[in-house]
């Protein structure tokens, strides 16, 4: 159970996807929510995101029931923000060369002649792939964007290019805010939700953060509009169209990379690399997010997820409710620190 209600008084460090949702989910319940973070809005990882959102697939581990209600987290949101800049293409997985793959969870398993439909451009369809209707994708810039936007609407404080330099407690070891260049900023609790940069902040309060940084290469590609129907995951790459004459993908090497798109797609040999940018996950250890309260910080609560795009929404919305409320809610069960 948690320590004890946290109160509406929320300050939230690090405007990334996740901390802007739990802004956004918490400013609209009601709370006085002061976002701060060092650089721009999604200036960290989110910004390198490749930003594949889906419930398909996900079957273990403690996140498990997060990632099967992440798409419907995502329509929510839609609802609640129009024109949110969500994508729904669905998503082709395959590996050349293997045995039929297993269906997951939303997942069914299609064979050449369904991909090619899917993915017209392709030069040489696989005999098998798994295609996941519901997938999707977002354009995470814009995405947190439009949550810290209506989070301010709703009455909460933005404050960015303010880094947080130290968490502040009183004499009875409770939060009462955060240090900053310019000064105090108080509140009843503290959510770090600063990526790879929380740990730090933890230390000083004699809190370990099993969190490291992992490599996330994102490379931009001009291509020609429409190459790339839905989100395509390879034992190459992952890839999508991004726009009418670009694509994106996530993948290990950029030359070996474009060698696989244009050999991949017809109409592809013109593609041209634009960018390649190293952003810097927040993998948690065991590889399950760290979402919840600290016990032996009172008002402390931490919001550390991998993948940070998929479970933003709905992690956004459960963390406001328990800085809220004070309840437990049983799907971050598997998510607390210390676990």
């Amino acid at each position: 159970m948690l320590s004890s209600p946290v109160g509406k008084d929320v300050v939230v460090v690090g405007a990334g996807i996740v901390g802007a949702s739990v802004a956004y989910h918490a400013a609209r319940a009601g709370a006085a929510v002061t976002l701060l973070d060092a650089g721009p809005a999604a200036g960290g990882v989110t910004r390198d995101s490749f930003a594949w959102i889906g419930s398909s697939g996900a079957s273990t581990g403690a996140a498990a029931g997060l990632r099967t209600v992440a798409t419907d987290e995502y329509h929510r949101l839609e609802t609640e923000l129009p024109g949110l800049a969500v994508t729904w293409s669905g998503s082709l997985t395959w590996n050349t060369g293997a045995e039929a793959p297993v269906a997951g969870p939303g997942q069914e398993i299609v064979d050449g002649a369904a991909v090619m439909r899917l993915e017209p451009n392709l030069r040489q369809p696989p005999e098998w792939a798994l295609w996941a209707q519901g997938d999707g994708s977002i354009d995470p810039v814009a995405v947190t964007e439009r949550l810290i936007a209506d989070a301010r609407d709703h009455g909460a404080r933005v404050r960015l290019e303010t880094p947080v330099t130290a968490v502040l407690r009183n004499d009875a070891g409770r939060v009462t805010g955060v240090e900053t260049p310019s000064g105090p900023v108080p509140g009843a609790s503290v959510v770090l939700a600063a990526g790879t940069g929380t740990p730090a902040l933890a230390a000083p309060l004699g809190v370990h953060v099993p969190v490291g940084p992992s490599p996330a290469t994102l490379f931009r590609f001009r291509a020609p509009a429409g190459l790339v129907r839905t989100v395509v995951s390879t034992q190459d790459f992952d890839l999508r169209q991004v726009s009418p004459d670009q694509l994106i993908s996530a993948a290990d090497h950029p030359d070996r990379t474009l060698a696989a798109i244009r050999a991949t797609f017809r109409g592809a040999d013109d593609v041209q690399m634009l960018s390649a940018r190293i952003g810097a996950r927040p993998m948690p250890l065991d590889g399950d997010p760290v979402i919840g309260l600290v016990t032996d910080v009172p008002g402390l609560y931490l919001a550390v997820v991998h993948p940070g795009v998929t479970l933003a929404p709905v992690v956004g919305r459960l963390v406001a409710r328990e800085l809220i409320h004070g309840a437990p809610e049983p799907a971050l069960a598997g998510c607390r620190p210390g676990r």
